[in-house]
């Protein structure tokens, strides 16, 4: 199941006209794409508890039936849909905060390039051609080229990605695309949100989903059942809690700031840090050893997670967040441990929300995520 995209215009890519100042003074209206996802939700409760914010617009593909908000009003339309026209959502906006993506299906990567890509671009131009004057996109790691393990890199590190991997190339691309609308638009603040992976307790089952697939036995993650934990070459990893994310999110859009923002916290995941937490025993293996085993569980259509989605994350570099820490203000409350550790609490407890994307339990549960087969589109 993939995190819930957003409306676009059917009206090319030009990047329409110029953006006009918000007024100051004034509640502020912010439109959030993917507004019922993993980082949706915690960037929507961020936004409704701050009050300088009048009102959200939080915008999904599917519409949540049991999960609201004060402030917040929902919009149901899909980023990958060309006859969808957003500029009534967008008109009147002092922000819009774009994290709408569309993880799944991995084995299309048409589709996923056509929602989270030409949607994206779609969603650009509506931003120029209703005024608004800031966009805050959610851009990734993922978007960094290979980097070092044994030091951090800052927001001038190259976004060029893993060119293998679907998820990586895409950010990469709208990298560029930001890039090209910035010069055309500098009236349009334009921050980029570059976060290391997020986890929150709540995300458990949808990230489950995603990509380990129905054969994970989901509550039996748990540090008692984990005896053993692989020591791999270049597997060290940041992380953030989702809430933490989120506050940076609304530093960005509420504030008067511009450019790439890194966000992790300490300690870097690793063997050695994972086999502590888990008190499991360490064992050093070769790459090989695990990536053998996923191309084979990929290719026998077992899990929705490509091998080069494993590739890519044993070349990503470490982040350097100073910038976030100095010019947003941001400063996380939970570190890269607990956000893991309540991770996995979630994952054994089935945690979830009543939102479609982070769902407990899909309609048909386990069987039909076998019948849709993993890594194809729900």
């Amino acid at each position: 199941m993939a995190q819930d995209s957003a409306a676009t215009s059917r009206k090319g890519t030009g990047f329409g006209m110029k953006a006009n100042a918000s007024s100051k003074g004034k509640p502020k209206r912010v439109v959030v794409t993917g507004a019922s996802g993993n980082v949706g939700t915690s960037v929507v409760r961020a936004l409704s508890e701050a009050p300088e914010v009048g009102s959200i617009v939080g915008i999904a593909r599917r519409r949540p039936e049991e999960w609201d908000l004060p402030k917040l009003e929902w919009a149901t339309a899909d980023l990958g849909d060309e006859d969808v026209n957003l500029d009534p959502l967008l008109s009147g906006a002092d922000a819009v905060i774009h994290l709408a993506w569309l993880f799944q299906p991995a084995r299309d990567p048409l589709t996923t390039w056509r929602t989270n890509v030409l949607g994206s671009l779609r969603l650009f131009d509506a931003v120029a051609r209703t005024g608004v004057p800031a966009l805050v996109h959610a851009s990734s790691v993922g978007a960094y080229s290979p980097g070092p393990k044994d030091r951090e890199v800052d927001e001038s590190w190259p976004t060029h990605g893993w060119p293998s991997a679907a998820y990586t190339r895409e950010k990469a691309y709208l990298e560029r695309a930001l890039d090209a609308f910035g010069q055309a638009h500098q009236d349009v603040r334009v921050v980029r949100m570059r976060p290391a992976f997020l986890f929150k307790r709540d995300s458990a089952s949808q990230q489950r989903r995603l990509f380990g697939g129905p054969f994970v036995p989901q509550r039996l993650v748990r540090p008692e059942l984990i005896p053993v934990v692989p020591d791999l070459p270049g597997l060290r990893v940041q992380a953030v809690h989702t809430a933490d994310a989120a506050q940076a999110y609304r530093l960005a859009a509420l504030g008067d700031v511009r450019g790439a923002f890194n966000l992790a916290t300490d300690p870097v995941l690793d063997g050695p840090m994972l086999a502590d937490l888990l008190g499991a025993k360490l064992v050093r293996l070769p790459v090989w050893a695990i990536r053998g085993p996923l191309v084979a569980a990929w290719r026998l259509h077992l899990t929705p997670a490509s091998p080069d989605l494993f590739d890519a994350v044993l070349h990503l570099p470490l982040m350097d967040s100073t910038r976030a820490r100095t010019e947003l203000g941001w400063t996380p409350t939970h570190d890269a441990a607990d956000a893991i550790t309540e991770f996995l609490h979630g994952m054994r407890d089935e945690a979830g929300m009543p939102t479609p994307p982070l769902a407990p339990r899909v309609p048909g549960g386990r069987l039909q995520e076998l019948r849709t087969g993993a890594g194809k589109r729900p």
